[in-house]
Parts: C-alpha cells; sequence; structure tokens
C-alpha cells in the first residue's frame, strides 16, 4: 500500500477516479492486525487505489477529515466521500470488504 507523503498529494488523490485512505499509525496494535490482510483488499479491489495515511504524521489531514480512531477508512471518487469506515474499533477482513462492497 503506496503511503502518504504530503498534505498536497492528499488533496490530489482525494480528487483521483477512486482511491480509499487507510488511517493508521504504528503503534496502534488493532491497526497491525489488519496489516496483512491489506495486499488482499488491494488484489481483490483492482479499482481503488489503497493510500496509508500515519496519523501521527498527518493529524492536521486527520482532524479535517474527522478521524478520531484507526484504523479508518475513507473513500473518495472524483473528489467526493463516497463511503467511511470510521471508529475506534478493530476491523475484519468481512467488515472492511462489506465497507467497500457497498461503495457507490
Amino acid at each position: 500500500m503506496e503511503k502518504l507523503q504530503s498534505v498536497e498529494q492528499f488533496e490530489e488523490l482525494k480528487n483521483g477516479e477512486r482511491t480509499i485512505f487507510m488511517f493508521s499509525a504504528d503503534w496502534c496494535p488493532d491497526c497491525r492486525v489488519i496489516e496483512p490482510i491489506l495486499p488482499t483488499l488491494e488484489a481483490d479491489y483492482p479499482e481503488y487505489e489503497f493510500i496509508y495515511v500515519d496519523r501521527d504524521e498527518f493529524i492536521d489531514v486527520c482532524q479535517e477529515q474527522d478521524i478520531f480512531g484507526i484504523p479508518s477508512f475513507i473513500a473518495f471518487h472524483d473528489g467526493k466521500e463516497v463511503g467511511r469506515f470510521v471508529s475506534k474499533d478493530r476491523k475484519s477482513l468481512e467488515e472492511i470488504e462489506e465497507f467497500i462492497n457497498g461503495l457507490a
């Protein structure tokens, strides 16, 4: 999964065709649990570009996007938010797939 490099890149990517941002942090145990399934998600959903956003490195982006718990996901399509899976709870592969399958 590509890692976000700048706020400018975030703005550019969210205006892309189909982007899912995963907000996470290296110290987050619930984030580490889902890490092994991320390559499977990327392979199963090639129509989306998946971007890792480090919560500590991009705290301002997290605040602007109302991300208060991690791991969390926000999907954008052509600059518009089309879905979010945001909570402080651990996520399963099935829950993440359900979120992606429900995107318009």
